[in-house]
């Protein structure tokens, strides 16, 4: 049996607005909101633990939030709430009509093991945008990476924004999280090879063999990799271009680098 919720002023909502809007909050309280049914399904199937649901009827039916939290095999609180409150929780504008409450999981570095001995894995230096971050999760799962790792980010993993512009991508990745140096030394003692997008001693990116456990290194726009990973690389790549700049978004570019090795792996008929 749910229980109803009809006030702004509850503190259930005032602490879903504060996980919504601050990392502090999220990191505090080791927990972080996930808005829209495909999403926490997504978050179920990364074995995330859920621990609040919380509804608008006039969007989703009792039936479908009971269809989900049959997939839970832990406790889960359940809260029905207006749809006035639920505008003012959700981020997108067409919307499922629930949100969860998700403990969050230790994404450290030194706690990572990769899932296979010849892993292809992409690693994001110092990304800010939480557009860009979404968007290189959904590449790295559309090409079934072995894992994402993010190397001093810039934002919180766990930002709502993250998780809407990653469709859910954030939870059918490995992902993991450290400073340049702790990433750096993961790679050279899984003994990958590090290619690093960079127009310095660079050589075109589909001259190279990424059938061997591999891992592509991307930076940010504006700054590029920085020159403690362009020390470590095994070798700077680039991506030939015929316009007027010579840089491009870097999901974009990393969908290239990646759907290349991924090719010669034999993703790719």
């Amino acid at each position: 049996m749910q229980n109803q919720i009809k006030s702004f002023q509850n503190n259930k909502i005032k602490f879903l607005s504060q996980l919504k809007e601050k990392s502090r909050t999220r990191k505090k309280e080791n927990c972080f909101i996930v808005e829209g049914k495909r999403e926490i399904v997504l978050a179920i199937q990364g074995k995330y633990e859920i621990t609040q649901l919380y509804f608008c009827s006039s969007i989703i039916s009792h039936e479908e939030v009971l269809s989900i939290t049959a997939t839970i095999s832990t406790p889960v609180e359940l809260f029905e709430i207006t749809s006035e409150i639920y505008q003012k929780l959700a981020y997108r504008t067409t919307t499922e009509g629930i949100i969860a409450v998700v403990t969050s999981k230790n994404l450290d570095i030194k706690n990572f093991t990769l899932p296979t001995n010849n892993p292809l894995i992409l690693v994001a230096e110092a990304p800010e945008k939480p557009g860009n971050i979404g968007a290189l999760l959904r590449t790295a799962d559309a090409a079934q990476l072995d894992a994402v790792l993010i190397a001093n980010p810039k934002t919180d993993i766990y930002n709502p924004n993250i998780i809407r512009s990653s469709v859910g991508c954030i939870f059918t990745n490995k992902v993991a999280t450290g400073s340049t140096t702790d990433i750096i030394h993961f790679l050279k003692k899984n003994m990958l090879n590090i290619y690093g997008a960079s127009l310095q001693a660079s050589v075109n990116y589909h001259t190279q063999d990424y059938t061997k456990p591999s891992a592509i290194i991307v930076g940010t726009e504006a700054t590029g990799l920085s020159q403690e990973f362009l020390k470590n690389t095994t070798q700077n790549i680039k991506i030939p271009m015929s316009g007027v700049i010579d840089s491009m978004n870097v999901s974009v570019a990393a969908g290239v680098l990646i759907f290349e090795a991924k090719r010669q792996r034999g993703f790719i008929n």
